[in-house]
């Protein structure tokens, strides 16, 4: 508090004023105090120039006893004590006291001052009374002859209580006055530094972020023009700070969409950014990576060893890194910011890994499409060759080498028209009539289809499928083939003797969309768990696969036909125990 502005001018004013007001009271006091006495004195002087003027013509002559009596009639009328002193000390009358009982009071300080001066006067303690007093005494003159004394005396102790009772009248409004001075002193100190306070509010906002609680000035000295000031750097450090908000917004929404991870790692390495692009590639969160090394979120050497490098050489390098345990494929850009931020590198990242596996789907479909069409066209030239080495000579051998040839070009006409299929379903220029459907009528018929052919495997198609179940919205047939291509699959790798189930059942949480799951599931040869993520594809055959014939573009039809309808499928398979796919359809409103 005292460090206060506020404080630090009322303090030394109250200070100030309680010294002069002490002082003044002390000064007062002793003056009141002594002009009291000195009025008191002359009060007393006057009463016993009035006494002596009235004994004068009878002194001296007059009598003790009659003196006696006047004295005590003149003190009942002062209120005071009054003594009658002869010229010679000898106390001839005596208000208060036995005048044979007094001492000769020829030595007294106020009688030895009257008879130098005219006029004396004392202040002490009387042996006679026992307490102090105030004497006053002059001379009873006659004939310009010194014949006696009149003394008039008061208590000292009443004149003390009158006095202090004044001293604290005095004191008391010199208190009051103080107070005064001080609540005065505070308010003008309030008031005079009330604009600052309001200034240092008024910054507080600002340093926390409100930039509109501007003041207005409220006078024109000096506060005023500060105030003014304030509020000039105010409006353009907010209009400054808007424009870096609206270029900071502009450029958290440019690292936030996009899909390159960006990091800026400091001098000491340690990362000061990073984007969300990063946070998913990198699997850290934004709180858990800011102020860490960039070993610890990176977490790869190679990826370290890039910044690593940018840093020591100061020049900019990159790097194509494979992270073998996440199957990332990463395209590294280290890059020094120079004299913008002196010392600090920006990493940028880019996700390669989706184009290598593209780059993996084309080489291998061509791979595949090459190898599928290879066979059909080798034995149709083999065919057509025996043909025209002499086959044709003989009608019954030309006749098996033509429905070989048949067969073949029925082959090649399969895969065309699935190639087709699938490329209308991609580019969505397959019409679907939408329709709801009884989920067992899209299984039992699915069933039935392939029920002779999972007879002549030795196998046995169980059907769990309710009733009751909910319909779906779909092109029946569409749907229903997709059970097919997944029932056919089942059948040709599941050995004679086992079993396949087909299986639909209502899914979803209260609340949110409610679908109908499909599962097919078979106790067969199973798939590998590399090749597990890849069966989607087209063309795409384990090698398990290779020797049952077929296309290798159903899996894939049924994929997009199924997202087609707003749905999802996947696979689950445990080697040498079988498989079990899925697919969900939402229900029909």
């Amino acid at each position: 508090m005292v460090h206060s502005i506020r404080w630090r001018i009322a303090i030394p004013f109250v200070l100030l004023i309680v010294l002069i007001m002490t002082g003044l009271g002390i000064y007062l006091s002793n003056y009141v105090r002594q002009s009291y006495m000195n009025d008191l004195e002359a009060q007393l002087i006057a009463e016993a120039r009035l006494g002596a003027d009235y004994l004068a013509p009878a002194m001296p002559g007059e009598s003790p006893d009659v003196l006696d009596t006047r004295a005590k009639q003149w003190a009942a009328l002062l209120g005071a004590r009054v003594t009658i002193i002869a010229a010679d000390g000898t106390v001839l009358g005596e208000s208060h006291e036995n005048r044979l009982q007094m001492d000769n009071h020829r030595s007294r300080p106020e009688i030895m001052q009257a008879l130098a001066q005219g006029q004396g006067s004392s202040i002490r303690f009387s042996q006679t009374v026992g307490y102090d007093m105030m004497y006053a005494a002059v001379p009873i003159s006659k004939a310009n002859q010194v014949v006696g004394f009149m003394r008039v005396a008061i208590p000292l102790q009443q004149v003390q209580t009158n006095i202090a009772h004044l001293q604290r009248s005095m004191i008391g409004t010199t208190l009051v006055a103080t107070l005064i001075a001080i609540l005065l002193a505070t308010w003008i100190a309030s008031r005079t530094t009330q604009p600052l306070r309001e200034l240092t509010e008024a910054a507080e906002h600002l340093s926390s972020g409100d930039l509109h609680g501007h003041l207005l000035p409220v006078t024109s000295d000096e506060v005023g023009q500060l105030t003014q000031a304030f509020n000039n750097m105010a409006v353009q450090l907010s209009s400054q700070i808007e424009d870096l908000e609206a270029e900071r917004s502009k450029i958290a929404a440019v690292l936030a969409e996009m899909t390159d991870g960006v990091l800026i790692v400091d001098a000491q390495g340690l990362v000061q950014l990073l984007n969300p692009a990063a946070e998913n590639m990198f699997e850290i969160a934004g709180k858990d990576a800011l102020g860490h090394s960039v070993a610890e979120v990176l977490r790869h050497h190679q990826l370290v060893e890039l910044w690593r490098s940018c840093h020591d050489t100061g020049s900019s390098q990159a790097a194509t890194i494979e992270i073998g345990a996440r199957r990332l494929y990463l395209q590294g850009l280290a890059t020094p910011f120079g004299d913008a931020l002196p010392g600090s590198t920006l990493l940028l990242f880019q996700n390669l890994t989706h184009l290598r596996r593209l780059e993996t789907v084309r080489r291998d479909f061509i791979s595949n499409i090459s190898h599928e069409l290879r066979t059909p066209l080798a034995s149709l030239k083999a065919l057509t060759e025996t043909l025209q080495e002499g086959a044709l000579e003989d009608p019954p051998a030309a006749r098996r080498f033509l429905q070989r040839m048949e067969t073949e070009v029925d082959a090649l006409s399969l895969m065309v028209s699935e190639l087709l299929e699938l490329s209308r379903i991609e580019s969505g220029r397959v019409p679907l009539q939408f329709k709801p459907v009884a989920p067992v009528d899209l299984v039992s018929q699915a069933v039935e289809r392939l029920h002779l052919q999972s007879e002549r495997a030795g196998l046995s198609v169980i059907i769990d499928c309710p009733e009751n179940l909910p319909l779906v919205l779909a092109d029946q047939n569409r749907l229903e083939q997709v059970i097919v291509n997944l029932l056919h699959n089942a059948i040709k790798f599941t050995p004679s003797g086992g079993q396949i189930i087909v299986q639909a059942l209502e899914q979803g949480e209260p609340g949110k969309e409610q679908y109908i799951l499909f599962l097919v599931s078979d106790n067969g040869i199973g798939i590998s768990a590399d090749d597990l993520p890849r069966i989607f594809e087209r063309f795409f055959k384990s090698d398990r696969a290779r020797s049952t014939g077929g296309t290798g573009l159903g899996l894939a039809i049924a994929k997009h036909m199924v997202e087609a309808h707003g749905g999802k499928i996947w696979a689950e398979s445990i080697e040498g125990k079988g498989s079990t796919f899925y697919f969900y359809i939402p229900q029909a409103h």
